[in-house]
């Protein structure tokens, strides 16, 4: 089974977490979170990430973060790089919807994975239109909808 590491800024990774947690119970033993505060240096991310990534490894693992090209990213980047060829990809922009599609389909090989995390993100971004529920009785205020006042 596929492991899940999160690595974000704090507290993003944990708050991650919990919300897997209380949506897909049985997570916990292929996801840990790594928040990374602003004042911890990059070699102890290092070393944190790349013991949360041996316990969630199985072999394969992927790795999401919350933005391109910052330290949590960076890290992540390292870790990968260090690892056996496609055992462990990195995923940015992390999100919930991502996250769950994630763990939804968990069983499924990296690349399925990788591919259905980045779908679950793009597709869980969507404007939502405000309307009037349709039930209720509109109320315009103070304007008596009998009375017509007609300019002419």
């Amino acid at each position: 089974m596929l492991g899940l590491l999160i690595i974000a800024h704090a507290p993003l990774a944990s708050a991650l977490k919990s919300v897997a947690r209380h949506t897909f119970p049985d997570c916990a033993a292929t996801l840990e979170a790594l928040d990374v505060p602003p004042d911890m240096p990059v070699e102890q991310i290092e070393t944190l990430a790349r013991e949360l990534l041996a316990r969630v490894s199985g072999p394969e693992a992927l790795i999401l973060t919350d933005v391109f090209g910052a330290t949590p990213c960076n890290v992540a980047q390292r870790l990968a790089g260090l690892a056996e060829p496609g055992q462990v990809k990195v995923v940015t922009g992390v999100n919930v919807p991502m996250l769950w599609r994630s763990l939804c389909y968990c069983h499924e090989s990296l690349d399925a994975v990788v591919t259905r995390a980045v779908a679950g993100a793009t597709q869980g971004v969507m404007q939502v239109s405000i309307s009037r529920p349709q039930n209720q009785t509109f109320k315009p205020g103070a304007h008596d909808p009998n009375q017509h006042h007609h300019q002419q």
